[in-house]
Protein backbone atom coordinates (compact mmCIF):
# COMPACT_ATOMS: atom_id res chain seq x y z
CA UNK A 1 0.00 0.00 0.00
CA UNK A 2 1.63 3.58 -0.78
CA UNK A 3 2.79 5.72 2.01
CA UNK A 4 0.71 8.27 1.90
CA UNK A 5 -2.65 6.70 1.25
CA UNK A 6 -5.61 7.59 3.72
CA UNK A 7 -7.15 5.29 6.11
CA UNK A 8 -9.86 5.62 8.29
CA UNK A 9 -9.86 5.52 11.74
CA UNK A 10 -11.67 2.67 14.02
CA UNK A 11 -14.39 5.36 14.73
CA UNK A 12 -14.83 6.93 11.03
CA UNK A 13 -14.23 10.26 12.55
CA UNK A 14 -11.13 11.43 10.53
CA UNK A 15 -8.27 10.32 8.33
CA UNK A 16 -4.79 8.88 9.48
CA UNK A 17 -1.75 9.22 6.29
CA UNK A 18 1.62 8.12 7.20
CA UNK A 19 3.92 11.31 5.73
CA UNK A 20 7.03 11.33 3.89
CA UNK A 21 9.27 12.29 7.24
CA UNK A 22 7.84 9.11 9.08
CA UNK A 23 5.31 10.68 10.74
CA UNK A 24 2.04 10.13 11.44
CA UNK A 25 -0.78 12.48 10.95
CA UNK A 26 -4.43 12.42 11.74
CA UNK A 27 -7.08 14.42 10.41
CA UNK A 28 -10.41 15.75 11.45
CA UNK A 29 -13.00 17.90 11.09
CA UNK A 30 -14.33 20.87 14.08
CA UNK A 31 -16.32 23.84 13.78
CA UNK A 32 -14.48 27.15 13.26
CA UNK A 33 -13.74 29.20 16.35
CA UNK A 34 -14.73 32.29 14.46
CA UNK A 35 -18.11 31.62 15.20
CA UNK A 36 -19.35 30.99 11.70
CA UNK A 37 -20.73 27.80 10.75
CA UNK A 38 -18.65 26.26 8.68
CA UNK A 39 -15.92 23.61 9.22
CA UNK A 40 -12.50 23.45 9.57
CA UNK A 41 -9.58 20.78 9.25
CA UNK A 42 -7.29 19.77 12.18
CA UNK A 43 -4.15 17.81 12.45
CA UNK A 44 -2.55 15.57 15.10
CA UNK A 45 0.73 13.84 14.52
CA UNK A 46 2.45 10.83 16.44
CA UNK A 47 5.57 8.61 15.62
CA UNK A 48 2.99 5.46 14.96
CA UNK A 49 -0.73 4.84 13.88
CA UNK A 50 -1.41 4.07 17.38
CA UNK A 51 -0.62 7.01 19.20
CA UNK A 52 -2.71 8.93 15.98
CA UNK A 53 -5.18 6.61 16.37
CA UNK A 54 -5.80 7.58 20.57
CA UNK A 55 -5.35 11.33 20.04
CA UNK A 56 -8.36 11.02 17.33
CA UNK A 57 -10.74 9.15 19.24
CA UNK A 58 -9.65 11.25 22.70
CA UNK A 59 -10.47 14.47 20.44
CA UNK A 60 -13.81 12.87 19.05
CA UNK A 61 -14.27 12.23 23.02
CA UNK A 62 -14.16 15.71 23.39
CA UNK A 63 -16.23 16.93 21.03
CA UNK A 64 -19.17 14.48 21.57
CA UNK A 65 -18.64 15.79 25.28
CA UNK A 66 -18.27 19.62 24.64
CA UNK A 67 -14.98 20.01 25.57
CA UNK A 68 -13.36 20.43 22.57
CA UNK A 69 -11.05 23.03 22.93
CA UNK A 70 -9.55 24.20 19.57
CA UNK A 71 -5.84 24.18 19.55
CA UNK A 72 -4.70 28.06 19.70
CA UNK A 73 -0.96 29.51 19.38
CA UNK A 74 -2.05 32.54 21.62
CA UNK A 75 0.74 32.87 24.38
CA UNK A 76 0.91 33.08 28.07
CA UNK A 77 1.93 36.62 27.57
CA UNK A 78 -0.60 37.58 24.66
CA UNK A 79 -3.67 36.20 27.28
CA UNK A 80 -2.20 37.92 30.54
CA UNK A 81 -2.33 40.95 28.67
CA UNK A 82 -5.56 40.49 27.28
CA UNK A 83 -6.82 39.30 30.73
CA UNK A 84 -5.81 42.93 32.53
CA UNK A 85 -6.99 44.93 29.77
CA UNK A 86 -10.39 43.25 29.17
CA UNK A 87 -11.19 41.38 32.46
CA UNK A 88 -9.26 43.38 35.37
CA UNK A 89 -8.72 46.64 34.18
CA UNK A 90 -12.28 47.69 35.24
CA UNK A 91 -13.13 45.26 37.94
CA UNK A 92 -10.63 45.90 40.97
CA UNK A 93 -9.31 49.02 42.21
CA UNK A 94 -6.73 51.14 40.73
CA UNK A 95 -4.15 50.06 42.98
CA UNK A 96 -4.52 46.17 42.90
CA UNK A 97 -4.72 46.44 39.26
CA UNK A 98 -0.89 48.24 39.27
CA UNK A 99 0.17 45.31 41.52
CA UNK A 100 -1.47 42.39 39.04
CA UNK A 101 0.08 44.69 36.16
CA UNK A 102 3.75 44.49 38.17
CA UNK A 103 3.71 41.19 38.81
CA UNK A 104 3.04 40.09 35.78
CA UNK A 105 5.08 42.09 33.11
CA UNK A 106 8.22 41.72 35.93
CA UNK A 107 8.05 38.21 36.72
CA UNK A 108 5.47 36.20 34.65
CA UNK A 109 6.00 37.83 31.15
CA UNK A 110 9.91 37.22 31.07
CA UNK A 111 9.70 33.57 31.76
CA UNK A 112 6.41 32.33 30.66
CA UNK A 113 5.32 34.48 28.48
CA UNK A 114 6.41 33.04 24.89
CA UNK A 115 4.71 29.51 26.30
CA UNK A 116 1.55 28.70 24.30
CA UNK A 117 -1.21 28.84 26.15
CA UNK A 118 -2.39 25.19 26.08
CA UNK A 119 0.96 24.21 26.24
CA UNK A 120 1.26 25.43 29.82
CA UNK A 121 1.45 22.42 32.25
CA UNK A 122 1.44 22.22 36.17
CA UNK A 123 4.62 20.79 36.17
CA UNK A 124 6.57 24.04 33.78
CA UNK A 125 4.45 26.44 36.52
CA UNK A 126 5.69 24.18 39.39
CA UNK A 127 9.38 24.67 38.49
CA UNK A 128 8.69 28.72 37.63
CA UNK A 129 7.23 28.84 41.21
CA UNK A 130 10.45 26.88 42.41
CA UNK A 131 13.07 29.39 40.23
CA UNK A 132 11.59 32.30 42.02
CA UNK A 133 12.52 30.90 45.43
CA UNK A 134 15.66 29.42 44.51
CA UNK A 135 17.18 31.40 42.00
CA UNK A 136 15.96 34.92 41.99
CA UNK A 137 15.40 34.77 46.04
CA UNK A 138 11.90 36.21 46.34
CA UNK A 139 10.12 35.93 49.83
CA UNK A 140 7.65 33.08 50.15
CA UNK A 141 4.82 35.85 50.41
CA UNK A 142 5.80 37.48 47.00
CA UNK A 143 5.93 34.29 45.32
CA UNK A 144 2.82 33.38 46.47
CA UNK A 145 1.48 37.09 45.00
CA UNK A 146 2.81 35.93 41.69
CA UNK A 147 0.89 33.03 42.13
CA UNK A 148 -1.96 34.13 43.00
CA UNK A 149 -2.43 36.48 40.00
CA UNK A 150 -1.18 33.42 37.42
CA UNK A 151 -3.78 31.56 38.87
CA UNK A 152 -6.38 34.26 38.22
CA UNK A 153 -5.13 34.62 34.62
CA UNK A 154 -5.81 31.49 33.76
CA UNK A 155 -8.78 30.54 35.21
CA UNK A 156 -10.28 33.42 33.45
CA UNK A 157 -8.49 31.30 30.34
CA UNK A 158 -10.30 28.34 31.01
CA UNK A 159 -13.78 29.85 31.95
CA UNK A 160 -13.88 31.33 28.36
CA UNK A 161 -12.41 28.51 26.96
CA UNK A 162 -8.79 28.62 26.01
CA UNK A 163 -7.71 25.91 28.12
CA UNK A 164 -9.59 23.28 29.52
CA UNK A 165 -8.40 23.16 33.19
CA UNK A 166 -6.03 25.68 34.91
CA UNK A 167 -2.80 24.09 35.70
CA UNK A 168 -2.36 26.52 38.29
CA UNK A 169 -5.03 24.43 40.58
CA UNK A 170 -2.15 21.53 41.30
CA UNK A 171 1.08 23.31 41.85
CA UNK A 172 2.10 23.37 45.66
CA UNK A 173 2.94 26.85 47.06
CA UNK A 174 5.93 27.18 49.63
CA UNK A 175 4.78 27.62 53.21
CA UNK A 176 6.19 30.83 55.11
CA UNK A 177 7.30 30.15 58.72
CA UNK A 178 4.83 32.26 60.89
CA UNK A 179 6.49 35.13 61.48
CA UNK A 180 6.48 36.64 65.60
CA UNK A 181 5.16 40.14 66.58
CA UNK A 182 7.64 42.30 67.96
CA UNK A 183 5.36 44.66 70.23
CA UNK A 184 7.29 47.17 72.03
CA UNK A 185 7.92 46.29 75.73
CA UNK A 186 6.09 48.82 78.52
CA UNK A 187 10.35 49.93 78.99
CA UNK A 188 10.99 50.72 75.59
CA UNK A 189 7.22 52.19 74.75
CA UNK A 190 7.91 54.88 78.20
CA UNK A 191 11.54 54.83 76.49
CA UNK A 192 9.81 55.86 72.84
CA UNK A 193 7.50 58.69 74.40
CA UNK A 194 10.16 60.35 76.15
CA UNK A 195 12.51 60.46 72.55
CA UNK A 196 9.85 61.55 70.21
CA UNK A 197 9.40 64.43 72.51
CA UNK A 198 9.35 67.73 69.98
CA UNK A 199 10.24 65.31 67.32
CA UNK A 200 8.32 66.98 63.78
CA UNK A 201 6.60 63.29 63.61
CA UNK A 202 6.10 62.95 67.24
CA UNK A 203 1.85 63.18 67.08
CA UNK A 204 1.78 60.30 64.58
CA UNK A 205 3.86 58.03 66.48
CA UNK A 206 1.54 58.97 69.46
CA UNK A 207 -1.19 58.18 67.40
CA UNK A 208 0.03 55.34 65.53
CA UNK A 209 1.03 53.68 68.79
CA UNK A 210 -2.18 54.37 70.58
CA UNK A 211 -4.95 53.90 68.04
CA UNK A 212 -3.42 50.66 65.83
CA UNK A 213 -3.59 52.61 62.32
CA UNK A 214 -1.82 51.41 59.83
CA UNK A 215 0.65 53.45 58.46
CA UNK A 216 -1.17 54.77 55.21
CA UNK A 217 -4.43 55.41 57.30
CA UNK A 218 -2.54 57.51 59.61
CA UNK A 219 -1.18 59.94 56.84
CA UNK A 220 -4.55 59.57 55.19
CA UNK A 221 -6.51 60.83 57.81
CA UNK A 222 -8.46 63.79 57.78
CA UNK A 223 -10.11 66.14 59.85
CA UNK A 224 -13.82 65.54 59.18
CA UNK A 225 -13.00 61.79 59.97
CA UNK A 226 -12.32 63.17 63.82
CA UNK A 227 -14.79 63.37 65.99
CA UNK A 228 -13.85 65.58 69.51
CA UNK A 229 -17.15 65.18 70.41
CA UNK A 230 -17.59 61.70 70.72
CA UNK A 231 -13.50 60.48 70.98
CA UNK A 232 -14.44 58.59 67.98
CA UNK A 233 -12.35 58.23 64.51
CA UNK A 234 -13.28 57.25 61.27
CA UNK A 235 -11.10 54.94 59.18
CA UNK A 236 -12.24 54.98 55.62
CA UNK A 237 -8.93 55.68 53.05
CA UNK A 238 -5.58 55.48 52.83
CA UNK A 239 -2.67 57.54 51.89
CA UNK A 240 -1.39 55.32 48.49
CA UNK A 241 1.88 55.85 45.96
CA UNK A 242 0.34 55.88 42.83
CA UNK A 243 0.97 54.27 39.67
CA UNK A 244 -1.35 54.83 38.02
CA UNK A 245 -2.62 58.04 37.19
CA UNK A 246 -0.54 61.47 35.90
CA UNK A 247 -0.16 64.13 37.85
CA UNK A 248 0.48 63.02 41.20
CA UNK A 249 3.10 60.46 43.11
CA UNK A 250 0.04 59.71 45.78
CA UNK A 251 -3.63 59.26 45.99
CA UNK A 252 -6.22 58.70 48.38
CA UNK A 253 -7.47 55.53 48.45
CA UNK A 254 -9.88 52.95 50.19
CA UNK A 255 -8.47 51.28 53.15
CA UNK A 256 -6.93 47.88 52.94
CA UNK A 257 -9.95 45.12 52.88
CA UNK A 258 -12.28 48.28 51.13
CA UNK A 259 -14.13 48.32 54.03
CA UNK A 260 -14.87 51.79 56.51
CA UNK A 261 -14.36 51.37 60.25
CA UNK A 262 -15.14 53.52 63.42
CA UNK A 263 -12.66 53.39 66.37
CA UNK A 264 -13.47 54.59 70.16
CA UNK A 265 -9.97 55.90 70.87
CA UNK A 266 -8.61 57.03 74.49
CA UNK A 267 -9.15 61.10 75.55
CA UNK A 268 -5.29 61.38 75.68
CA UNK A 269 -5.31 60.66 71.69
CA UNK A 270 -7.92 63.03 71.25
CA UNK A 271 -6.47 65.74 73.13
CA UNK A 272 -2.98 65.48 71.05
CA UNK A 273 -5.18 65.67 67.80
CA UNK A 274 -6.76 68.98 69.34
CA UNK A 275 -3.10 70.17 69.98
CA UNK A 276 -2.44 69.23 66.63
CA UNK A 277 -5.19 70.91 64.85
CA UNK A 278 -3.74 74.11 66.30
CA UNK A 279 -0.50 73.37 65.47
CA UNK A 280 -1.62 72.91 61.94
CA UNK A 281 -3.52 76.17 62.30
CA UNK A 282 0.23 77.81 63.00
CA UNK A 283 1.60 76.93 59.91
CA UNK A 284 -1.30 77.31 57.65
CA UNK A 285 -1.45 81.12 58.86
CA UNK A 286 2.77 80.61 58.40
CA UNK A 287 2.82 79.67 55.14
CA UNK A 288 -0.10 81.85 53.76
CA UNK A 289 -1.37 81.48 49.93
CA UNK A 290 1.59 78.98 49.94
CA UNK A 291 -0.61 76.78 52.15
CA UNK A 292 -2.51 73.64 50.28
CA UNK A 293 -4.37 71.03 52.64
CA UNK A 294 -6.54 70.24 49.55
CA UNK A 295 -7.27 66.85 51.24
CA UNK A 296 -8.01 68.40 54.89
CA UNK A 297 -5.42 65.93 56.05
CA UNK A 298 -4.41 65.68 59.75
CA UNK A 299 -0.83 64.89 58.93
CA UNK A 300 0.58 67.44 56.46
CA UNK A 301 3.68 68.94 55.92
CA UNK A 302 4.80 72.72 56.08
CA UNK A 303 2.76 73.87 53.02
CA UNK A 304 -0.36 71.56 53.88
CA UNK A 305 0.78 68.52 51.35
CA UNK A 306 1.15 65.12 52.38
CA UNK A 307 4.21 63.50 54.32
CA UNK A 308 5.41 60.01 52.28
CA UNK A 309 5.51 56.63 53.50
CA UNK A 310 9.73 56.98 53.66
CA UNK A 311 10.03 60.20 55.08
CA UNK A 312 8.12 59.03 58.50
CA UNK A 313 9.39 55.21 57.91
CA UNK A 314 12.83 56.79 57.66
CA UNK A 315 12.74 59.40 61.11
CA UNK A 316 10.79 56.29 62.56
CA UNK A 317 14.34 53.74 62.08
CA UNK A 318 16.73 56.58 63.57
CA UNK A 319 14.24 56.36 66.49
CA UNK A 320 14.40 53.06 67.28
CA UNK A 321 18.34 52.50 66.45
CA UNK A 322 19.03 55.32 68.78
CA UNK A 323 17.08 53.23 71.62
CA UNK A 324 18.81 50.44 70.59
CA UNK A 325 16.02 48.39 69.07
CA UNK A 326 17.09 48.90 65.41
CA UNK A 327 14.64 45.81 64.63
CA UNK A 328 11.51 47.37 65.55
CA UNK A 329 9.34 48.51 62.47
CA UNK A 330 7.23 50.89 61.52
CA UNK A 331 4.13 48.48 61.33
CA UNK A 332 5.38 47.41 64.85
CA UNK A 333 3.56 50.20 66.74
CA UNK A 334 0.08 48.59 65.38
CA UNK A 335 1.41 45.46 66.64
CA UNK A 336 2.11 47.14 70.04
CA UNK A 337 -1.08 48.62 69.84
CA UNK A 338 -2.98 45.23 69.84
CA UNK A 339 -0.57 43.91 72.33
CA UNK A 340 -1.62 46.78 74.92
CA UNK A 341 -5.24 46.21 73.97
CA UNK A 342 -5.39 42.82 74.68
CA UNK A 343 -3.62 42.87 77.76
CA UNK A 344 -6.26 45.63 79.02
CA UNK A 345 -8.80 43.11 79.04
CA UNK A 346 -10.05 43.78 75.86
CA UNK A 347 -11.38 40.69 73.44
CA UNK A 348 -10.46 39.43 70.66
CA UNK A 349 -13.75 40.30 68.59
CA UNK A 350 -12.99 44.34 69.79
CA UNK A 351 -9.18 43.92 69.14
CA UNK A 352 -10.51 42.68 65.31
CA UNK A 353 -12.96 45.88 65.01
CA UNK A 354 -10.32 48.37 65.92
CA UNK A 355 -7.55 47.06 63.72
CA UNK A 356 -9.72 46.22 60.89
CA UNK A 357 -9.21 42.97 60.40
CA UNK A 358 -11.39 41.03 58.86
CA UNK A 359 -12.08 38.39 61.03
CA UNK A 360 -11.96 37.61 64.59
CA UNK A 361 -10.14 34.80 63.36
CA UNK A 362 -7.49 36.40 61.85
CA UNK A 363 -6.65 38.23 65.07
CA UNK A 364 -6.76 35.34 67.31
CA UNK A 365 -4.05 33.68 64.83
CA UNK A 366 -1.79 36.71 64.91
CA UNK A 367 -2.23 38.04 68.11
CA UNK A 368 -2.92 33.99 70.09
CA UNK A 369 0.50 34.02 71.73
CA UNK A 370 -0.56 34.86 75.14
CA UNK A 371 1.86 37.68 76.59
CA UNK A 372 3.62 36.86 80.08
CA UNK A 373 1.79 39.87 81.66
CA UNK A 374 -1.35 37.78 80.48
CA UNK A 375 -0.67 34.60 81.78
CA UNK A 376 0.16 36.08 85.13
CA UNK A 377 -3.16 38.27 85.16
CA UNK A 378 -4.90 34.85 84.39
CA UNK A 379 -3.16 33.40 87.30
CA UNK A 380 -4.08 35.55 89.32
CA UNK A 381 -7.67 35.46 88.20
CA UNK A 382 -8.04 32.04 89.25
CA UNK A 383 -6.13 32.38 92.54
CA UNK A 384 -8.73 35.26 93.54
CA UNK A 385 -11.38 32.50 92.86
CA UNK A 386 -9.69 29.67 94.34
CA UNK A 387 -9.78 32.56 97.68
CA UNK A 388 -13.56 32.38 97.47
CA UNK A 389 -14.04 28.99 97.24
CA UNK A 390 -11.68 27.72 99.85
Amino acid sequence: MPKNKKKRNANGNGSITKRADGRWEGKYTVPADDGSTRCVRKSVYGKTKEEVRKKLTQIQYEIDNNLFINPTKMTLGSWIDTWLNDYVKHSVKALTYDSYYSLSNNHIKPVLGDVVLTKLTTDRIQKFLNYLLDEKNLSVKTVKNISGVLHKALEQAFIVGHIKANPCNRTQLPKAPKKKIKPMSNENIELFLKTIKGHKFENIYYVTLFTGLREGEVLGLTWDCVDFKNNTILVNKQLKKNTQYAGSTHILSSTKNGEERIIRVAPSVMLVLARHQKIQEKMADKAGCAWNNEWNLVFTNELGGFISHATVYNNFKRIVKQLGIPEMRFHDLRHTYATISLESGDDFKTVQSNLGHATASFTLDVYGHVSDGMKKKSAMNVQQFINKVS
